[in-house]
């Protein structure tokens, strides 16, 4: 029984829509007269059901259901279904993601998008899932996704896109009827590489979605994910100190030319680094900033060659930083943003002069 299925009683004459439920045995029934109406969930029986309130099954290829819920308007607070989810094998260990999905695949570079959230496993999540621009947050979507189902939160056009750069989901994790394990609360932050939204190849098969979709991982076995993202405050400290610090294994720069000439230096931190653990924020900045400065000093006698550095929008630290070294260190060489149709805000283009 889910909200917009039309129900009738059995004891009693009459029914209506349902529009909610008290705990876990009682429904709300909306009547002709547009009252709400509690019932027992025993004495009311579904005669017809909303389709865009079902919970569907997705085939898959994995031995459990994955299942899809779309929600088409907000409850004034969480509701838990009376229908109870079956538990699978190994779902007691959290493990949730984002994923964005496009519409049309084939048209990647247009097409709107949706974002879910994938609960695999045995727990129902009270959630939240927010945007930030700057300092503020603004909440997208909340409420309670069922266990082992995929849950919509959003549709998006590709104009919105810059907007959910910086992204964060928290919930907490129960059971609902029955004992359980508790877990902790979790809260993870994302900074999304729009980037990738343009790149066809991004976008991969998954056990979850019948489409192509881009995942990241919130929880993994149980571990929260750690994300970067830069606050502002560290920016000046990061600019006038230097620290030595044990760097991981790093990957080779990624560099395109073809008959532009066009250098792209990818200087998102997981494009450059294997692994960031122990290493802060500040850290980060400087390694990115030592990376910006060894291109430069590489093509600087190099004229008119075109690099486009590929930072992402987000708070705009690591763009400020990487102006204001130009502005210090290499006065002469030009600036502009690189095309917007190819790298959406996050990218900054320089021509050696």
């Amino acid at each position: 029984m889910k909200i917009g299925d039309k129900v009738r009683f059995l004891n009693e004459t009459g029914g209506g829509i349902v529009t909610g439920f008290r705990g876990k045995d009682i429904v709300l029934v909306e009547d002709a007269d547009g009252f709400d109406i509690p019932m027992p969930i025993r004495e009311c029986v579904v005669i017809d059901t909303d389709d865009y309130n079902m919970t569907r099954p997705v085939q898959s290829s994995i031995s459990h259901p994955v299942q899809e819920e779309k929600e088409m308007g907000h409850l004034s607070k969480p509701q838990v279904s009376a229908f109870r989810q079956p538990e699978m094998r190994g779902g007691d260990v959290l493990n949730v993601f984002l994923a964005f999905v496009p519409e049309d695949i084939k048209a990647v570079s247009t097409t709107p998008f949706e974002a879910y959230l994938v609960n695999d496993s045995n727990y129902y999540l009270y959630y939240t899932y927010l945007c930030a621009e700057g300092k503020a947050w603004e909440v997208r979507s909340n409420g309670v996704v069922e266990p082992n189902t995929k849950f919509l939160l959003e549709e998006f056009e590709k104009a919105e896109l810059n907007d959910r750069e910086h992204v964060a989901v928290q919930f907490i994790a129960f059971k609902e009827g029955r004992s359980f394990a508790m877990k902790p609360a979790v809260s993870v932050e994302f900074r999304i590489d729009t980037v990738k939204f343009y790149k066809l190849h991004t976008f991969q098969e998954s056990e979850f979605f019948e489409t192509p979709a881009l995942i990241y991982d919130i929880v993994k076995d149980d571990v929260p994910t750690k994300q970067v993202y830069v606050s502002a405050e560290e920016l000046q400290s990061a600019l006038l100190q230097k620290t030595v610090v044990d760097k991981p294994k790093s990957q080779p720069i990624v560099k395109r030319g073809g008959q532009s000439g066009i250098i792209e230096i990818d200087l998102h931190i997981g494009e450059l680094l294997d692994d960031t653990h122990g290493m802060s924020n500040s850290e980060i900045l400087n390694y990115q900033l030592d990376k910006f400065r060894e291109v430069l000093e590489q093509y600087k006698n190099k004229r008119e060659q075109r690099i486009v550095f590929i930072h992402g929008k987000g708070d705009g630290v690591l763009r400020k930083a990487l102006l204001d070294e130009l502005k210090r260190k290499y006065p002469t060489f030009r600036h502009q943003d690189a095309s917007f149709q190819e790298y959406g805000f996050g990218a900054t283009m320089i021509t050696i002069k």
